[in-house]
């Protein structure tokens, strides 16, 4: 049809009319503008039926900015008494968007005296629904009660699946319940909405009820039903299901098949899973994006990333963002960055917008891809932001070693009104527990409680971790204690936080109340239990359990074992023995084993065996700076200047850099961070004379300086100088002069306290009279009255 051709100046407002009726009929959009075009032109023709005409035919065209402008221009009071296409308008955004237009339209027209219709009110709940706007959807629910229309059974529906995908579901039972007829659509709804929240048990009562009121499950019924019977990880009743829907022919159903597909992928069936992705005649972007999820949730991630090649290249299907997150959470898996970086260059060049799901799934491939940089531009550049995001660069930073910024942005999170989730303390703790900022860890204790997060066991054990690492191991074990529910990282972590402050003993009796509670301890278990004897010089409980670990536990010993034995030898000063344990390994040992055995050396000042395992790392190739610095130390402790600046040469040469001693304490939840020599912070003139007063004092009582632990060719007095502005002593004395005289100092250390430090603390700790805990990178030190508790073994 040619309307163009039939349009004249003289045309009638009659024949208009036709030619839009017509036009309605074959949703021609070009020719419907050509008659928009005309009525511009010609005033005199737009008549009210004529643009409510043209209105209804840009809402079926899918251009509702047209059709809302068109509406507009509609005379008040024709467009006042035209409830349908109010309800037309209504219903357009509530299916295509934005849903808040629907939302606005209706409350504009009930403020333009214009009654809303038993059709009004479905429209309107379905936009609630998808923006989970829950208070707009009370209030048009009470105007639909107030016009005496809360009985139709399409209304009461429509608020079932409002409330029900609002988390509602008390609201939706009651609105159900009242309902006069309740038809497999209501039902439906019902059932979805406690499905969509998880809630497997209800989901299935609710299908027996349904069932014994006559009515039998549809293909929308068992789509609904999947999700939950998948993530409660019921296999065989997905299969029961399964079989329903092959004797109903539903499986035919691309949605249907699709459901299926992926509850035995979330089950963890792969085979069925694929089976019935291979089988299926027709498969749309949902299924792929399914079954790609699935290779993902089994692991099978290079197989997710081949699908998702085949289904570019093979099938012509177009990437979409849900998929796209899928990819992206493989090469995640694979902490692939280059892969990552590709598919969101794909992301920029496709023109998708950054959904609030995909901007959290890129923070969370660049955190754990461990670009931080990255990470913070992207959290920056994102305009809303949720709970995941926050959790995605808070557990990031923790992760990265910006256990800092990870502390700023919780505090952050918290102003912009986002109220952390158990997630998110989870990812939280752990920073705490790196800078040992107890404060923070004792308030993120408090929310947890209160919040109810404290009877989750991943919780716990971040808190068993945190209090054991910021010097509270007493308090770590009364979180133990406490626990409704252990499972074998509580053990580990509690046996571990034992080890770490030197209490081998206990972290022995607790591995044996383990065994009569019933729990099998593992490979990590072990290694928590070496590690314990190991700093607590247990050295026959030590051989002891690296036995019993294979013959009566059936744990093979990894790497790691074999580290903490070497250690626990050499620690003891049995180096020989130490080096004939690693030559009788019946695996290579590699940089870290040689590296134990090397540490060792340093302790005891055995400068030959030094040099023999430095030539096999070297052979091996250093993986750190770590062993260059130690057999530096230890040449420049001898006095061989020359070679201890060979040494600092070749590993120069070879690109590595040593990581300066870096200290910190917390004053009242502030971090305070120090360096060797450090004078930036602004009460350092005060914390060096406070320095230099105790070395007066320290003097009194018998200190001297243990210069051969400053490795330069220097004078003796400014040997001294260096040692006394080491960034723990730094740490201490501003937290002397920062708390109260009754109050513990706790400072955490980057590196291994030197032995200088270990000795001016114990002459501090009588002067203040007060009690000094560090946290070094190897254990804790707790000082008091001139005595550590580590009996100078660490």
């Amino acid at each position: 049809m040619s309307c163009a051709v039939r349009l004249r100046t003289g045309n009638s407002p009659s024949s208009i009319t036709n030619i839009y009726d017509k036009l309605l009929e074959t949703k021609s959009l070009r020719h419907g503008k050509i008659v928009h075009q005309h009525l511009l032109k010609n005033t005199s023709h737009n008549s009210p039926i004529l643009l409510a005409k043209l209105t209804r035919l840009y809402i079926t065209c899918n251009e509702l900015d047209l059709a809302s402008r068109v509406f507009r221009t509609i005379p008040y009071p024709q467009r006042k008494n035209n409830v349908v296409l109010w309800n037309h308008m209504i219903r357009a955004y509530a299916w295509k968007g934005p849903f808040d237009r629907a939302i606005d339209l209706y409350y504009e027209m009930v403020e333009s005296g214009v009654t809303p219709t038993n059709f009004t009110y479905p429209f309107v709940l379905k936009a609630c629904s998808s923006l989970q706007a829950l208070q707009d959807g009370k209030r048009i629910h009470d105007h639909a009660r107030r016009l005496g229309l809360e009985s139709d059974v399409y209304i009461c529906t429509a608020l079932v699946d409002f409330y029900a995908k609002c988390g509602c579901l008390v609201d939706a039972r009651k609105v159900f319940d009242k309902m006069y007829d309740t038809d497999v659509v209501a039902w439906n709804a019902m059932i979805s909405g406690s499905s969509l929240h998880g809630l497997y048990g209800d989901t299935m009562r609710l299908i027996v009820q349904m069932q014994e009121a006559g009515l039998s499950p549809n293909s929308s019924t068992v789509a609904a039903i999947l999700p939950a019977i998948g993530e409660g990880n019921q296999l065989s009743q997905g299969k029961t299901v399964h079989a329903y829907c092959v004797r109903r022919s539903f499986h035919s159903d691309v949605v249907v098949a699709t459901g299926l597909l992926d509850m035995y992928g979330k089950c963890g069936c792969l085979v069925y899973a694929s089976r019935v992705f291979d089988i299926m005649g027709v498969k749309n972007e949902v299924t792929w994006g399914a079954m790609i999820g699935a290779y993902i949730s089994c692991d099978f991630v290079s197989e997710a990333l081949e699908l998702y090649n085949q289904m570019l290249i093979g099938n012509g299907i177009c990437s979409s963002p849900v998929i796209i997150g899928s990819v992206l959470r493989a090469w995640t898996k694979l902490t692939d960055l280059s892969g990552g970086r590709r598919v969101h260059g794909y992301i920029i060049k496709a023109g998708f917008d950054y959904s609030l799901m995909m901007g959290n799934t890129l923070l969370s491939m660049y955190a754990k891809c461990g670009t931080i940089e990255d990470v913070v531009r992207l959290f920056d550049e994102m305009g809303v932001k949720d709970s995941v995001t926050y959790n995605a660069i808070i557990s990031g930073c923790a992760q990265n070693g910006k256990a800092k910024e990870a502390i700023v942005i919780f505090q952050e999170m918290q102003l912009s009104g986002i109220k952390p989730d158990l997630a998110t303390m989870v990812g939280f703790l752990p920073a705490c527990s790196h800078l040992a900022a107890l404060q923070h860890g004792a308030c993120a204790h408090c929310f947890s409680a209160v919040s109810g997060f404290t009877t989750e066991t991943s919780i716990c054990n971040a808190l068993i971790d945190m209090y054991s690492k910021c010097g509270k191991v007493d308090i770590a074990r009364l979180v133990f204690d406490r626990m409704q529910k252990r499972d074998i990282v509580s053990w580990n972590a509690m046996i571990f936080g034992y080890g770490i402050h030197g209490l081998g003993k206990e972290a022995i009796l607790l591995f044996h109340d383990m065994q009569i509670a019933g729990l099998r301890p593992d490979d990590v278990t072990f290694i928590c239990l070496l590690y314990a004897c190991s700093h607590s010089g247990l050295v026959a409980e030590g051989k002891k359990w690296f036995v019993d670990m294979n013959q009566d536990f059936c744990i093979v010993p990894r790497m790691e074992h074999y580290i903490c034995m070497v250690d626990l030898l050499g620690r003891a000063g049995l180096l020989n023995e130490a080096r004939s344990f690693i030559e009788r390994m019946p695996c290579d040992p590699d940089v870290c084993v040689w590296s134990a055995l090397l540490s060792a050396c340093k302790i005891h000042k055995n400068i030959e065996l030094a040099e023999e395992v430095s030539n096999k790392i070297q052979c091996l190739g250093p993986e750190s700076t770590g062993n260059f610095v130690i057999l530096s130390h230890m040449y420049s402790a001898a006095g061989r200047w020359d070679a201890a600046a060979n040494v600092r040469i070749a590993q120069r040469d070879l690109g590595f850099k040593k990581s300066p001693g870096c200290s910190w304490v917390e004053i009242n939840g502030v971090v305070h961070a120090f360096v060797g020599g450090d004078q930036s912070h602004p009460h350092s003139a005060e914390i060096y004379r406070k320095l230099e007063d105790m070395l007066i004092d320290m003097k009194r009582l018998g200190y001297r300086s243990e210069s051969s632990f400053v490795f330069q060719d220097v004078e003796e007095e400014e040997k001294e100088s260096i040692l006394l502005y080491h960034s723990e002593k730094l740490a201490v004395t501003f937290g002397i002069l920062s708390l109260g005289s009754d109050k513990p100092i706790l400072v955490t250390k980057n590196l291994r306290i030197c032995v200088d430090c270990h000795t001016a603390l114990k002459y501090i700790t009588i002067i203040t009279k007060r009690k000094i805990t560090v946290r070094d990178a190897s254990r804790f030190h707790h000082f008091r009255d001139g005595i550590c508790n580590c009996g100078d073994f660490w």
